[in-house]
């Protein structure tokens, strides 16, 4: 468009000349814009504007044309009711722009839990050539006597003074301490979790998940990045055809071995989806079952990120798994990933296990279903989780939202022992709406004050990528839907079993369906909250709309038999095509 020598060509160079480019700038190809998602609403992703400047110069120092444009942007602890609620319409925000401007590429840049799906999702949808820098996680700090204080531990201080047990001078103290700089949280969670799943899909630079936001490391990565957008376009890599079941599976299997969040299941089903693919639970549950957890980080571990960034990053851990994963897949510089790997020395390190002797053999992440979860829950079993709590059976509490659990949970009457059942529901998708970080289920108050740590938790809510316990997340079809969470009753007995992967109630069917179910929040009326309620999909399909998922496509298997030319073509490195 910048290059036509009609009057179309002349007006859209002589409004680019308007800014203060040159000449030479306005006729510089390709075109790659920076789709920024910072905003001081959004402290994860505040430093990215300081990045684009440096993504910038590698895309000038390439020969392309840097054309930076914003996004919204989704706050984690921001958002109201959450951020998932808003993660499609980002979405479709980021394909528009794609789609509409006149760019050849497109670098993205986001950071917190939602903005890198949403991304991803947008981009694979819009079809034109895309690599992401991320935020990158903020710095580690330190609190009192803790002088590696991550965001992890605050949640068990939130619940001392929840009880008491802090005084005001001491919350004061934390507020400061929490987070120093910007940046996404500085543990294995979601933010962390999706970087690395950006990297392995292929969209971000090898090894460029966990340097500090703050680092000249980050800003390296991020002039790199702008470089190889250039090349990107250059060999067409499209980024429909970076997600494949393969990509996927490698994705999945490092969240497995990172112990990564629990959020990653719906994102990557929804990043699936708009490939045309359909992950599913019984891939979930085949990958997860035999990939070892071997990532000693927090909030799964005892190592930070900074630690696990010196021992080689997410490269290092897929190396250590590499016999599951499909190494002919391409990484965002256009090699395949087994070249990748074999160009790189790790380390020995504490903060990584060998997969010969794993921190835990089966997966990380577990899949389960039963007559209370038809369509599939999940649940971390990694850290702190009481292993006497993943054979379990109990009689339910039932909190009918968010309002109900604040108003009761530290009621010194309410009926609980150590052995119950906590029930968060109406939480969902659709009940929220948005599927809020709510299904962390605090520890009743009098329970907490006897040295309880930890109960058995069911929701169709979300939990934080930074919290820990024995908890079961996304259950599906949620209770807004008319799942069987809707028809249970406080006093009903359910069972886990998660070696079986079984999430069931114990009350007789004829009785269990002739219930009543629990009131649903009233339907809203106009505008995007009208659109996600008729159009959002259940956890099981990743909480997409229905009509922005990519049409079903059938792709040929990269199988462990063909080498990486007769499964991938050749794609030329940046240096090749330079």
């Amino acid at each position: 468009m910048f290059r036509d020598e009609g009057q179309d060509g002349l007006m859209h160079r002589a409004f680019l000349r308007g800014m203060g480019l040159s000449a030479e700038d306005v006729r510089r190809s390709p075109v790659i814009g920076i789709a920024n998602s910072a905003s001081d609403l959004n402290p994860c992703n505040r430093g990215l504007s300081e990045l684009s400047t440096y993504v910038k110069e590698g895309v000038r120092k390439a020969g392309g044309l840097p054309l930076e444009f914003p996004t919204i942007s989704i706050s984690e602890p921001f958002t109201r009711p959450t951020s998932l609620y808003l993660r499609n319409l980002m979405s479709m925000d980021v394909e528009e722009m794609i789609t509409t401007a006149p760019i050849d590429g497109v670098v993205l840049l986001g950071g917190c839990d939602k903005t890198v799906p949403a991304q991803l999702m947008g981009a694979i949808s819009a079809g034109k050539p895309a690599l992401m820098v991320t935020a990158g996680p903020r710095s580690v700090s330190c609190h009192g006597a803790n002088r590696q204080f991550t965001v992890d531990d605050a949640w068990p201080l939130c619940d001392r003074r929840r009880v008491g047990e802090m005084d005001d001078a001491e919350w004061c103290d934390l507020e400061g301490n929490i987070n120093v700089s910007v940046g996404t949280c500085n543990v294995m969670g979601t933010a962390s979790t999706m970087a690395a799943i950006a990297e392995v899909l292929g969209f971000a630079l090898p090894g460029s998940s966990l340097p500090d936001a703050v680092t000249e490391v980050r800003k390296s990565m991020a002039r790199r990045t702008g470089i190889e957008a250039v090349a990107a376009v250059r060999r067409q890599q499209q980024p429909r055809d970076q997600v494949t079941i393969e990509s996927l599976e490698n994705a999945f299997r490092t969240v497995i071995a990172l112990g990564g969040s629990t959020n990653s299941l719906i994102h990557l089903e929804a990043i699936a989806g708009r490939a045309g693919l359909t992950i599913g639970r019984d891939r979930f549950n085949d990958w997860s079952r035999d990939t070892p957890f071997i990532t000693n980080v927090r909030p799964g571990g005892v190592h930070t990120l900074p630690e696990l960034e010196a021992a080689g990053g997410v490269p290092a851990v897929m190396d250590r798994i590499r016999t599951k994963l499909h190494l002919t897949a391409a990484t965002a510089t256009g090699r395949h990933w087994g070249e990748e790997l074999d160009s790189r020395v790790f380390p020995e390190s504490d903060a990584i296990a060998s997969a010969a002797e794993p921190l835990q053999l089966t997966g990380s992440l577990r899949m389960l279903e039963g007559n209370l979860a038809p369509s599939g829950a999940v649940i971390k079993v990694v850290g702190p989780t009481a292993s006497g709590l993943l054979k379990h059976r109990g009689r339910v509490t039932i909190f009918d939202g968010i309002e109900d659990l604040n108003a009761r949970i530290d009621d010194a009457d309410l009926p609980v022992t150590a052995d119950s059942i906590l029930v968060l529901r109406g939480m969902g998708v659709l009940g929220a709406p948005g599927m809020p970080e709510v299904g962390h289920i605090p520890i009743p108050a009098k329970l907490h004050r006897l040295g309880v740590t930890d109960m058995l938790r069911i929701s169709d809510a979300r939990m934080s990528g930074t919290s820990t316990g024995t908890v079961v997340l996304h259950v599906a079809p949620e209770s807004a839907a008319g799942g069987p969470l809707a028809y249970l009753r406080d006093g009903d007995e359910v069972e886990i079993d998660v070696a079986a992967g079984a999430l069931r109630h114990l009350v007789p069917e004829a009785e269990f369906s002739a219930r009543e179910p629990a009131p649903k929040r009233a339907v809203a009326e106009r505008g995007f909250a009208w659109l996600h309620s008729q159009h959002v999909l259940q956890p099981d399909r990743g909480c997409d709309f229905d009509f922005l998922r990519g049409p079903e496509t059938v792709r040929p298997v990269i199988g462990a038999a063909h080498t990486a030319s007769e499964s991938l073509p050749r794609i030329a490195t940046s240096k090749e095509q330079a």
